[in-house]
């Protein structure tokens, strides 16, 4: 009997029935931190491609002749906020955060023709890696700032 006891142990102890669950109960949290950290960036880099597109967009209409004046500076910053909301970004950007600069550029052929530079800088924040962070012994991120820039030469009267 109580060698059929000794069995009747080691044959529980080799036992590896539930082993599954205990790793799954150690990989599925850092699972999820890897998947929430996939999904926060690729949101990141749409609202990016966003914030490039919408500096591409202001860039594109400063170059007008009509635009050529500092006075159309609100026209251009208001085309790139429209932008911005039309593809769902929702954040007020201020005008120091859409900066317009105008200048010269002078070509190896040596002609100078005029540009014009569009910045847009964007606050952007993390919305899934926010809740797994604290879990981890790190902090939440906060927003981070995108920073998009156009350069585009200015388009000069037909003669």
């Amino acid at each position: 009997m109580a060698a059929l006891t000794r069995r009747f142990r080691l044959a529980r102890l080799k036992d590896d029935s539930g082993a599954e669950l205990i790793e799954f109960a150690i990989v599925f949290p850092i699972f999820m931190v890897v998947v929430a950290a996939i999904l926060d960036f690729g949101f990141l880099f749409q609202r990016y491609e966003v914030v490039t597109n919408a500096a591409r967009e202001g860039a594109r209409m400063a170059t007008l002749p009509d635009f050529a004046s500092t006075t159309q500076d609100p026209d251009i910053r208001s085309r790139v906020r429209s932008y911005l909301t039309a593809a769902g970004l929702t954040a007020t950007v201020p005008d120091s955060d859409i900066p317009i600069t105008r200048g010269t550029e002078t070509l190896p052929s040596g002609l100078t023709i005029g540009t014009v530079k569009v910045g847009v800088n964007y606050p952007s924040a993390f919305v899934l890696m926010a809740p797994f962070a604290p879990l981890l012994g790190g902090s939440a991120p906060g927003t981070i700032t995108l920073k998009a820039a156009s350069v585009m030469r200015v388009e000069g009267a037909g003669s």
